[in-house]
């Protein structure tokens, strides 16, 4: 697709979407078990959606916002090949985290935690400025042209 072309297609931002929460999830979740593997007798969806297990005052807490925080990172990079534009970065992290927030809420109510709220605030603070500033980087770059097609252009201005 050409970049100066705007073509509305809701499906594939649907797919976008489920894309970018699938693999935030498999991130968290590959992160919990190298951060909390060894800690917990046995990982579930409570460090995931209780907003009870960010918390300040444990180690295990710690290892939970840590998760959280590396889940993030990985999430911006996968925007940079799902999403590819810059000026859609904010949106699409910004639904990933209003979903994140319907779930939580689905599983163990209104998160009441301010632990829960800085640290997905920051997550997705992290997330939208970390991709934008990738896919900027990428749109940025030169078009690579072949050898062939160089010379035939000097060529004809010739």
């Amino acid at each position: 697709m050409f970049y100066g072309t705007a073509v509305w297609d809701p499906w594939l931002i649907v797919a976008q979407i489920i894309c970018l929460q699938c693999s935030f999830y498999l991130s968290l979740g590959v992160f919990m078990i190298l951060f909390l593997g060894l800690r917990v007798p046995r990982l579930s969806l409570v460090y995931f959606f209780d907003y009870a297990t960010l918390t300040t005052s444990t180690l295990t807490g710690w290892c939970v916002i840590a998760s959280f925080f590396f889940a993030s990172l990985a999430g911006a990079v996968y925007m940079i090949f799902l999403v590819e534009r810059a000026r859609k970065c904010l949106d699409f992290s910004a639904t990933l985290y209003i979903i994140h927030l319907f779930f939580c809420i689905l599983y163990g109510g209104w998160p009441s935690s301010m632990a829960w709220w800085v640290v997905n605030g920051t997550g997705l603070a992290v997330m939208a400025l970390l991709a934008e500033y990738l896919c900027i980087k990428r749109e940025q770059r030169e078009i690579p042209m072949d050898r062939f097609h160089s010379m035939t252009e000097v060529l004809s201005a010739k």
